[in-house]
């Protein structure tokens, strides 16, 4: 399987999860996850399990194989993920880490997968004696990953002395737009929320050509950050419905539809009229297991988990996932986007340039940053109120 097609394959499981937790959890408030942060850590608990529990992971990531599975990630890890701050771009951090009860040790075949191909962070703990130490170690990781804006990834109470596994990663990204927002110009204007009701909030505007294109009931904003030497192309995209109470439907349609972003992303810079884009700041955590149990990944988090590919003991016959945390952060302003998480080229035949058109982001609107090059999302997620964290 190509490189090409196990990121579009990638994109739709992380698509799909999208649109389960936007509809769901998140369906009330301001969110921002990386699905590529949950992916990573799924995968490296994919390889350590067999039999059924193995199948299902496979089916549930689309992958054919736990060695297919694990080149993917090693991928992710090294190229994807490399800090392009020194040559100009984005500053990335990316970090995996497991914790494991002192009563276990790894299998030789699984610390190497968890060495070389996640560069994950092994330590041995005491969950039976020391839960809250643990958490505390597991969260002061997080923050120190992550710049300090995951401060806690595990709530309190949430590993106990039945715990005997905790996997966990930090994502971090900091990129400067490649045309920055003039702060002088940003002015207050009205948003309206899904309840009818509009709130007086910032919105940054520009004179210049955007990167915009229209489709059916939506249109897509990207807008770039500033790149580093290599190849890498990072932007942000904006998904705005065209009805100010559009946002479900058009979550349905970008969690439903396979290869979605393939087709639906401008690529030619053009003429906008009114141009508007608030600032915000969202901050969104949730336990990931029960929204991936109601997706169908079932046996890693229940009794019937075969995790032996883990441990040398008998006793790892007994082992499973707990929980799975996730918290990420965003920041959206002039000068570009800060975020954090913690838990293919396609080329186009050139049309005729898009007609100028205008686009007001003051209503409910969907996000997501993205490596362009390999096609790679790395955050998504929505604003219902710029004015909430």
């Amino acid at each position: 399987m190509e490189i090409r097609e196990s990121i579009s394959n990638q994109t739709d499981v992380a698509l799909g999860i999208s649109k389960h937790l936007l509809l769901t959890e998140g369906k009330d408030s301001n969110l921002v996850f990386s699905p590529l942060s949950i992916h990573v850590v799924l995968s490296l608990v994919a390889a350590g399990s067999k039999g059924s529990t193995l199948d299902q992971f496979l089916s549930f990531l689309k992958s054919k194989s736990v060695d297919h599975i694990n080149s993917f990630a090693s991928q992710y890890v090294a190229v994807v993920f490399a800090d392009a701050s020194p040559s100009g771009g984005p500053r990335l951090s990316f970090a995996n880490g497991v914790w494991l009860d002192k009563s276990f040790s790894l299998k030789p075949s699984f610390k190497q997968v968890v060495d070389t191909n996640y560069k994950a962070a092994l330590d041995q703990v005491d969950f039976q004696t020391k839960a809250a130490e643990v958490t505390s170690t597991v969260n002061s990781w997080a923050e120190k990953e992550t710049s300090g804006l995951i401060k806690e990834v595990l709530p309190s109470g949430s590993v106990d002395s039945t715990t005997r596994l905790i996997f966990a990663n930090a994502l971090y990204f900091k990129g400067a737009w490649d045309e920055k927002f003039d702060a002088s110009a940003t002015k207050e204007s009205d948003f309206h929320l899904l309840n009818g009701s509009s709130v007086q909030v910032p919105f940054m505007t520009s004179k210049k050509k955007q990167v915009v294109g229209a489709y059916d009931g939506f249109k897509v904003l990207g807008l770039p950050y500033k790149q580093g030497e290599d190849k890498r192309r990072f932007s942000m995209y904006f998904f705005l419905p065209d009805a100010k109470d559009g946002l479900p439907a058009l979550v349905e349609k970008v969690g439903s539809e396979s290869r979605f972003l393939d087709r639906h992303l401008p690529e030619q810079k053009a003429e906008v009229g009114d141009f508007r884009i608030p600032k915000f700041k969202i901050s969104f955590g949730f336990e990931a297991s029960k929204l991936l149990k109601e997706l169908g990944l079932v046996l890693p988090f229940s009794g019937e988990a075969d995790l032996t590919e883990m441990v040398d003991s008998l006793v790892g016959q007994n082992l499973y996932v707990s929980s799975i945390f996730h918290k990420s952060f965003i920041e959206v302003n002039e000068e570009g986007t800060e975020a954090a998480a913690a838990s293919a080229a396609v080329i186009a035949l050139r049309g005729l340039p898009p007609p100028k058109m205008d686009f007001v982001a003051d209503h409910p609107f969907l996000f997501l940053i993205r490596e362009d090059l390999t096609g790679t999302v790395l955050f998504i997620g929505h604003v219902l109120n710029p004015l909430a964290n």
